[in-house]
């Protein structure tokens, strides 16, 4: 890391009294930490450069660089950076100073805190009192050891906490506990003045509702408490297969208004793209030849995914249990496939995927992505018109199409014109 006031010559942009900051070492102009700066996952959006990027060791030294923006007649772009996982350039800065969340995570682990602190309460029962800058894989290890674990996820877990939070945080559980930012007690919150302000929905909640969601333009989440239950130790793991998109879709609305399910989701499989993709290695080779025939017919099949937890004092139950939850179902005879993992394994199925893909220097490649609501009023007609006419007559290879069912209410806060049981495409 370079000392600022030893570069010359400085962005004009930010003004040289910078310098007399207690900040002024922990900003680094060296040009390979700026070019890395200045990519995210999304590799779409690029050489969007900052002046500077910060490394702060507490909250007080991001607290202090926006109140000294703030308080500039020409304030400088802020932008605080999780993991890099934006798809569009969102935690870049062109011309103003970024901020590296992950660097209070280093000092976290350097005095021995791991940045989640589990408690309990009468009123809000368990909850872990989390670093913004956290990752939730780290989140889901350190509550573990405590026998609990948060309810609702992202697929992927190496996203931090701040970063998910400023979106939504959406996954398979989402039909039943909401997502992420559903799922939040309190945060505290550094807003674009250079305020710490503590925040729930009951204190200063106004901030509360805009921060969660809000795309990082209301404040940076430097802690958030965020809600905990008894955690299961395994999982039965299944996947129905459908030629009709009607059916695919009845069934995934029938799961989720049901009780007993964990974890409802939904893809697309088609013929010019692998059956395991960097999503999860699910299907075994003899069932990837029988998937392939099938698709080789229809061209385009739905996948309906659905998960059932359990632990030591369910098992002798859960086989019995989960063919009560398929009693009904419309799948295709004979393409049912079932999958015994960890709970760990099952939340963390993406990374493995990840892994592969580095390994063979496939990952570093852009990742164009969409989230769309769509209501269900539409559903049939977006099949049609996106899935079949647009996607499967392109025949080309594509990334994960996922389709998330779940209901107005689990998103009734944060958008209320919703109808009464959208679907999640991404």
């Amino acid at each position: 890391m370079s000392i600022l006031g030893k570069l010359k010559p400085w962005n004009p942009s930010i003004p040289y009294e910078i310098l007399s900051l207690n900040i002024s070492s922990k900003l680094s102009t060296n040009s390979d930490v700026i070019k890395a700066s200045s990519k995210d996952f999304g590799k779409i959006v690029q050489e969007i450069f900052p002046a500077a990027v910060l490394y702060p060791s507490c909250v007080n030294d991001i607290i202090d660089l926006i109140q000294f923006s703030y308080g500039l007649s020409v304030p400088f772009c802020v932008a605080a950076r999780g993991n890099g996982h934006c798809i569009r350039g969102q935690a870049m800065a062109q011309n103003g100073v970024i901020v590296e969340m992950k660097s209070l995570n280093n000092n976290n682990r350097n005095n021995g805190n791991c940045g989640a602190r589990v408690s309990w309460d009468s009123y809000l029962g368990f909850y872990a009192d989390v670093g913004g800058e956290q990752l939730w894989i780290d989140v889901l290890r350190a509550t573990l050891e405590h026998g609990l674990a948060p309810v609702s996820w992202t697929d992927y877990l190496y996203l931090t906490v701040g970063g998910t939070l400023s979106n939504a945080g959406i996954s398979g559980q989402t039909f039943r506990y909401g997502p992420q930012i559903s799922n939040v007690h309190e945060m505290d919150v550094i807003t674009g003045k250079g305020e710490f302000v503590t925040c729930s929905k009951h204190l200063n909640s106004e901030l509360f509702f805009a921060v969660l969601g809000g795309l990082g333009q209301f404040g940076i989440i430097t802690r958030a408490r965020i809600v905990l239950d008894k955690a299961p130790t395994r999982v039965k793991w299944v996947r129905m297969l459908y030629d009709d998109f009607s059916k695919f879709t009845k069934d995934q609305e029938h799961l989720i208004s049901i009780d007993g399910l964990n974890y409802v989701e939904g893809s697309l499989m088609m013929e010019q793209s692998p059956l395991n993709n960097w999503r999860s290695s699910f299907f075994s080779p003899s069932n990837q030849t029988k998937i392939g025939s099938l698709l080789s017919q229809n061209g385009i099949i739905y996948c309906l995914e659905m998960v059932k937890y359990y632990d030591d004092h369910t098992a002798n139950t859960i086989d019995e249990e989960l063919k009560k939850l398929v009693e009904g179902l419309n799948y295709l005879p004979g393409f049912m496939f079932k999958k015994d993992a960890t709970f760990m394994e099952f939340l963390n199925r993406v990374r493995s995927g990840e892994l592969e893909l580095q390994s063979k220097g496939m990952w570093d490649v852009p990742h164009p992505w969409l989230n769309l609501f769509v209501p269900k009023s539409n559903i049939m007609h977006f099949n049609a018109a996106v899935f079949v006419d647009i996607i499967l007559r392109q025949n080309k290879p594509t990334g994960p199409i996922l389709v998330y069912p779940t209901s107005r209410k689990k998103f009734a806060r944060f958008f209320p014109s919703l109808d009464s049981s959208p679907l999640l495409a991404c």
